[in-house]
C-alpha cells in the first residue's frame, strides 16, 4: 500500500466521491487513471506513479486538538487499512476525521479506550466498502 504525501494527491482524492461515512470518519476515493489524465499536463509526472492501493489520513486540529491524539488516530487508520488492503480496489483513498471524539468520555489524549473506539469505527467504515473475501 502506497501512502499519499503531497497536497495535490490529497486534493485529487477529496475531489472524488465519498464511499462511506461513520459518526466520526469519512472515506473518500478516486480512480488513479482519471486523476492522472484530468489533473496533469502532458509530460508532467503522474500524481500516482505506481498502480495499486493508495491511502492517506487526514486528522485536522479542529477535531483532535492534541498532537498525541492525532498521531494515535493516524496510526489506527494505517493499521486497520493494512488489514483491509487485499479487499480494497486499486484506487486512491483518504480517511478523514470529520467529528471530534468526546473529551468528557475520552479524558486521556491517547488511552486504550480511545484507540479501541477508533479501531472499531474504522473497521466498520472499511467493511462498508471492502467486499468480503470469498472462501
Amino acid at each position: 500500500m502506497q501512502r499519499l504525501k503531497t497536497r495535490p494527491q490529497f486534493q485529487a482524492v477529496l475531489a472524488g466521491s465519498t464511499l462511506a461515512r461513520t459518526a466520526h470518519f469519512a472515506l473518500h476515493c478516486c480512480a488513479l487513471e482519471a486523476t492522472a489524465v484530468a489533473t496533469q499536463n502532458p509530460g508532467a509526472p503522474s500524481l500516482f506513479p505506481v498502480p495499486g492501493v493508495w491511502l492517506g489520513a487526514m486528522v485536522p486540529k479542529r477535531w483532535a486538538k492534541r498532537a498525541v491524539t492525532r498521531n494515535a488516530i493516524k496510526r489506527q487508520i494505517y493499521t486497520v487499512s493494512a488489514d483491509f488492503e487485499p479487499r480494497l480496489s486499486t484506487r486512491a483513498h483518504v480517511v478523514r476525521l470529520r467529528a471530534s471524539f468526546d473529551r468528557a468520555q475520552f479524558v486521556s489524549a491517547s488511552s486504550d479506550v480511545l484507540k479501541a473506539a477508533v479501531r472499531a469505527e474504522l473497521q466498520q467504515l472499511f467493511s462498508r466498502v471492502a467486499p468480503p473475501i470469498a472462501a
